[in-house]
């Protein structure tokens, strides 16, 4: 699979870069946190990265004084196994290069994703990163064989907290899987075993041999 750049014109429709935040004390932060023995770890809201100087810049700035959250996802992957999106963007950050696997909300025809539509993103270590809310995303990927990755995840306060009890009026409602988080699951991932949509056909995309 070609790793292109979110430098590269080809991100644009996905997302942009952000310019001008120094990211330094957020990402000293992420790298006190020990990684996960095997897998992927997350929490939406974690204290040491909304302690950090960049807590209220993300807050003020990005967000134009929305309440957010700072949390991470970290850990070891080289698989796609979801795609989710929210009602609003996403801002990355990472400690070290990583790999965002991506596609477009208008790219889901009749309830389905064919995930031969995705395409990858390289994102160098402290660049922060808007993922727009129509951009269809999930964990991250490492950028080296043998590595890891470190990604701080800021969004509006509470999303992916507990998911709201409401009737599916519509196939999007079945797809709600946590609080502003629509989730399509690849039949092969532990996502679907656990009753997500299984909304990707194609292959679930392993990026491990082009890393």
């Amino acid at each position: 699979m070609e790793i292109m750049s979110v430098f590269d014109k080809a991100f644009a429709p996905y997302g942009k870069v952000i310019e001008g935040y120094d990211t330094a004390c957020l990402v000293k932060a992420m790298g006190t946190i020990p990684l996960p023995e095997s897998g992927t770890a997350y929490e939406a809201s974690i204290p040491a990265l909304e302690t950090t100087c960049q807590y209220g810049q993300f807050q003020n700035g990005i967000y134009g004084g929305m309440p957010v959250q700072i949390g991470m996802c970290w850990g070891r992957n080289t698989k796609l196994n979801c795609l989710e999106y929210h009602r609003d963007s996403e801002v990355n950050v990472g400690e070290g290069d990583f790999i965002l696997l991506l596609a477009k909300e208008d790219d889901i025809v009749d309830g389905i994703l064919d995930t031969a539509r995705v395409k990858a993103f390289r994102v160098p270590a402290g660049v922060p990163v808007e993922v727009y809310a129509t951009t269809l995303h999930y964990a991250p990927c490492q950028a080296e064989k043998d590595g890891a990755f470190r990604v701080a995840v800021v969004l509006p306060r509470g999303t992916n907290g507990p998911k709201p009890a409401i009737e599916a009026k519509n196939d999007e409602d079945k797809m709600l899987w946590a609080c502003n988080k629509w989730l399509l699951a690849h039949p092969e991932s532990g996502e679907a075993a656990q009753g997500a949509v299984q909304a990707l056909h194609g292959a679930n995309i392993d990026i491990a041999a082009d890393i």
